[in-house]
Order: C-alpha cells, then sequence, then structure tokens
C-alpha cells in the first residue's frame, strides 16, 4: 500500500482509473491475508473430536494438508487435518465441511457470485464481468460448471421443499386469509443439441424438431382492484417455477408451488392459460375448483384466424369482422361469435375444415371465456405475466443465437432463475448453513 502511495506521489499527471485499480488489487490482496489469518486452525487439531467414515469405521489423522481458495479478496490458503478410513481408503477434511468448500477451491462467496454471473448472462459475458467487477479471474467453463450445478442444488432443494409441502397438504382447515390466488403456467420451446432431440417430431420443414418445450408456471396475488375496477397485482407477490418436462411431472410442481404460496388459505384460486390441452389437464387434476379462464389474447388471436380463414384476402372485410368479434368476446358472447361463423361457413365450403377448427375450439372453451362476467368480479383475465416469464425468464437467457442445450444445463438454469426472480435465491443460501 506504501509502495502504491508513493508511485502516486511521484506521478507527472491525474489517472484516476489507474490508481483506483491499484488500490483495490492492494486492498483485496492485503484482506486476502486478513483472511488467512481467520482460517488459520479452522479444521485442524484435535478440536474435531471422532471422525468417522460413511461405512462406520473410525478414520484416522494423516497430519494437515494445505489448500488454495478462490475468494472474493483473491487466492487464500489455509492448512487443516486430513482423515483416511483405514477400511476402505475414503478420506474426509472437517475443515472443508465447515466452511463449505468441500470438493471445490472456490469459497462460497465466489460460488454465488459466479451463480447469479452464469445466470444473468452467456457464461462468457459472466466471466468477463466477473474479471470486471470483483477482479475474480475464473474461465467460462468454470462459470458454466459452477452456474449449472447450483441451479442442480436448487432444484433438489426445491423439490424436497415441495414434497414436504405436499405432505403437510393433508392438515387441519386453515383460515382463508387470501383473497384470490393465480395460478398461471405456459410453454416456450428452448434450442437443445442434436443429442437431445433425437428421434422427436417437430415443426421443421424436414418434420424434425429444433427445440424441446419448457414449461413456467408463476403463482401471484391479488387483494385489490384499481379506481376503475381493474384488478392489482400484490407487489412483489409472483414466484415462478419451470422445467423441461412431462406435463404430468410439471403438473405437480406448479400444484407444489401454489400450495408452498397458501392454495389451502385462499377465498378464491383463478387459473390462467391458453387453449392447450395440457394446460386444461392440469387446471382439471390439481385445481378442481378454481375458476379457469382462457388468456384473453390467446382467444382473441383464435378469432383472427377464423377471420382469416372465412374472409380469405379481404384486409378490409377482415379487420371489420376482426374488431365486431373481439367487441362480442370481450362481452363473452361467444356463442353469438359461433353462430355466425357457422353461418358464413355455409357460404364458403373451401374453408369449412380450418374453420371448424377454430370454431370447435371457441365451442370447448365457450365457460372460460366469460370476459365480461370475469372483468364485473375484478379478476384478470390475461396470462401476461407468465407470458413475460417466458421470454425474460427463458428467452433471453436460453434462446440466444447459437445456443443448444443439454436437457440437465437447461433444467439447472431455468432453477436457478426461477430462484432469483421469485426472490428466494438468499432462501436457498440460508438453507446452505442451517
Amino acid at each position: 500500500m506504501k509502495r502504491i502511495l508513493q508511485k502516486v506521489a511521484r506521478a507527472k499527471h491525474v489517472d484516476l482509473e489507474a490508481w483506483e485499480t491499484a488500490l483495490r488489487a492492494a486492498v483485496l490482496c492485503a484482506g486476502a491475508r486478513v483472511l488467512e489469518g481467520l482460517l488459520e486452525g479452522i479444521g485442524s487439531g484435535k478440536g474435531h473430536g471422532v471422525v468417522l467414515c460413511e461405512c462406520g469405521t473410525r478414520m484416522e489423522s494423516q497430519g494437515l494438508k494445505s489448500k488454495e481458495l478462490l475468494t472474493i479478496l483473491g487466492p487464500a490458503t489455509y492448512s487443516r487435518s486430513m482423515f483416511q478410513c483405514p477400511a476402505c481408503e475414503a478420506t474426509r477434511y472437517p475443515g472443508d465441511e465447515e466452511l463449505d468448500i468441500v470438493g471445490t477451491t472456490r469459497s462460497p462467496g465466489v460460488r454465488r457470485m459466479m451463480a447469479r454471473a452464469g445466470s444473468q448472462s452467456t457464461f462468457k459475458e459472466g466471466h468477463e464481468d466477473l474479471k470486471i467487477y470483483a477482479g475474480l479471474e475464473v474461465s467460462a467453463k468454470d462459470v458454466e460448471r459452477v452456474a449449472e450445478g447450483i441451479g442442480q442444488q436448487m432444484e433438489v432443494w426445491s423439490n424436497q421443499e415441495r414434497q414436504e409441502v405436499l405432505q403437510q397438504n393433508e392438515s387441519g382447515q386453515p383460515d382463508k386469509t387470501i383473497p384470490i390466488l393465480y395460478v398461471c403456467y405456459d410453454g416456450t420451446g428452448v434450442p437443445m443439441t442434436q443429442e437431445e432431440l433425437k428421434g422427436r417430431k417437430g415443426k421443421q420443414a424436414d418434420g424434425l424438431a429444433k427445440t424441446r418445450e419448457a414449461k413456467l408456471g408463476c403463482a401471484f396475488t391479488q387483494t385489490l382492484t384499481d379506481a376503475k375496477g381493474f384488478p392489482v397485482r400484490d407487489p412483489d407477490s409472483t414466484s415462478f417455477v419451470g422445467a423441461i418436462e412431462p406435463a404430468e411431472r410439471f403438473g405437480w410442481r406448479i400444484y407444489g408451488e401454489a400450495l408452498r404460496r397458501g392454495l389451502a388459505q385462499a377465498q378464491r384460486v383463478v387459473v390462467l392459460g391458453d387453449g392447450a390441452e395440457w394446460v386444461k389437464n392440469v387446471a382439471e387434476m390439481h385445481f378442481p375448483e378454481a375458476t379457469s379462464i382462457i388468456d384473453l389474447y390467446h382467444a382473441r388471436e383464435h378469432v383472427s384466424e377464423l377471420c382469416k380463414v372465412l374472409l380469405g384476402p379481404n384486409e378490409k372485410q377482415i379487420g371489420r369482422q376482426r374488431i365486431r368479434w373481439w367487441t362480442d368476446l370481450d362481452g363473452g358472447k361467444v356463442e353469438k361469435i359461433i353462430l355466425q361463423a357457422r353461418q358464413k361457413v355455409l357460404n364458403n365450403p373451401e374453408a369449412k375444415k380450418k374453420a371448424e377448427t377454430q370454431i370447435h375450439y371457441l365451442e370447448k372453451n365457450k365457460e372460460r371465456m366469460r370476459y365480461a362476467e370475469f372483468r364485473a368480479q375484478g379478476l384478470f383475465v390475461g396470462s401476461g405475466v407468465v407470458e413475460a416469464g417466458c421470454k425474460t425468464l427463458i428467452g433471453q437467457r436460453l434462446k440466444q443465437s447459437g445456443m443448444e442445450w443439454s436437457i440437465r444445463g437447461a433444467n439447472a438454469i431455468i432453477s436457478l432463475r426461477c430462484m432469483m426472480k421469485s426472490n428466494r435465491f438468499e432462501d436457498y443460501w440460508e438453507s446452505r448453513a442451517s
């Protein structure tokens, strides 16, 4: 530090950035030396008592072994006792267990930074950001391994929590203290490696797939409406879960999250989603008493497609008809749209097959499209929260140009990002220390 100050004093011109950088490096280096002093004695000596192997055999001390850690202050070295099992030759370092550095040379603080960096941007950008912002020299591959590893650990932790919540669901009749709980879910394609796509049919010209569907769900609460009667989402009440997995397994995932968020305490439950069959099946299985609403904007897309099928290339007629039917849709008058569409089909037999597909969609979902009634009750009729989540939580990180994922890697990052977007990252980290 003294040498740095002397060098600054001799300088003939001001270079504030260089001074800042040099001083930060010196301060971090000094901090690392202090940290080494604090680590001295941890995991060494006789304070840890009898050390047992997983096989049950008493382990024997093999003396001190040094280890260099990468900490947020820089490299730091410490020595700790190594124990070995005379039966199976397995080894243990009680000091590493105490410091949460078993099997790694990176401190918990560094791993936390790497996980956040790897979840927010590409692993290469994460590596560059850590160097610039924190002075940490880690490779892009290191960021990938740590971020995905912590994402996988978070998935295990959240699954254990979900199982506990599901088991506790049997007890008692809780007070209905939550006015409205919303459950929304949707799917979005994630580009995958060729290995993950073998034998899968898709929408490409050759009939093959390039993506696998990641399912994303969210839960949030509503207590109030605004002065105009529009619903207001409770601040900071949205939590997310997601994974690339079959709909049946995802159903238990979103159901478990709804339970954790107070499903049993909700006076009313609303399920918002599109008209996909799996969305409907999950709602019927796990939320049979809920008010089920088709997202208004998805419904409008089907009405728009119906207009195009029936009116062909006439853009002006399509536009006028779309406005009329959207108005009817907003009023929940789905039967009126269906009746008029069937009359138009009689005059356009060539469009009958495609039109019937859209008419059937409206017919089977009409009770979930009573938008005037839902709005009069102060309810949301759009699933914009989860759709935005598909774009920001999954799309912005996993669907960048040139990306291809394994299911394991994609699910790890999805789990990590869900935890962060749900403001639960610290909950997970605190659970490691308990």
